[in-house]
């Protein structure tokens, strides 16, 4: 699965791993994205742009926004038929999903648990395979937080990330990750195409242990965790 990740490159960066025609605006830095927050998505329009969409999938017939922090991550083999995702799928709402690494824990759950930044051999940001959905407040929704803002008849778009089974190199830590598409495969996906959703090459990734401490800089957000690579 894949339960945090992070944003941490550039504009610059962004714009051209995904060929985007305008350079998005200020993308600061995130170490730490979290369910039912916003994060950078990419997809189709007029051409290809980045938009911020909230994580955790909101199907259209949903009757409240909690069961988007249920749908965060969506398997690729089953994808076409959960009702949750189908709607999605077959209305070819594809996005990808840009990071430059995501998190994985070990250890039993009450316990301490050690985190893991999964990311690439090479330090280049990736492309996450991802759905998006949008969701029609209703008359009778209950929102706080954040979303208090919004009024029905509003619309709010979420995603979620799809995931296969681990590669060798993920397998020890945990046994699903995030499908991640090589750069050829991002018109094709975008676009609707069938794709190959598999695990990604091993030998490409790495996975260190790594311990978190929070960016002073960004005033404490709990977004702005760093990792810290143990030695």
């Amino acid at each position: 699965m894949c339960g945090r990740f992070t944003q941490s490159c550039s504009s610059e960066e962004t714009a051209e791993l995904f060929d985007l025609d305008e350079v998005p605006g200020d993308l600061p830095p995130r170490f730490n994205v979290a369910p039912t927050q916003l994060a950078a998505v990419v997809r189709n329009e007029d051409v290809r742009r980045l938009r911020m969409l909230r994580w955790g999938l909101i199907p259209g017939w949903a009757r409240d926004l909690g069961i988007g922090s249920r749908l965060i991550n969506a398997r690729a083999e089953t994808v076409g038929t959960v009702p949750a995702f189908r709607a999605a799928w077959k209305a070819r709402r594809r996005c990808l999903v840009p990071a430059d690494g995501f998190y994985e824990w070990t250890g039993r759950r009450g316990s301490v648990r050690q985190p893991w930044l999964i990311a690439m051999a090479d330090g280049n940001p990736f492309a996450m395979a991802g759905l998006w959905e949008r969701w029609t407040v209703r008359e009778d929704a209950v929102l706080k937080g954040s979303l208090a803002e919004y009024v029905p008849g509003d619309i709010i778009e979420t995603f979620t990330i799809l995931t296969t089974s681990s590669n060798a190199a993920v397998a020890p830590v945990h046994d699903r990750m995030p499908v991640i598409l090589p750069r050829e495969r991002f018109a094709p996906w975008l676009a609707g195409e069938d794709v190959a959703l598999a695990p990604y090459a091993s030998e490409s990734m790495t996975v260190q242990p790594v311990s978190t401490y929070v960016n002073k800089a960004a005033n404490d957000d709990p977004r702005c965790i760093e990792p810290v690579a143990l030695s």
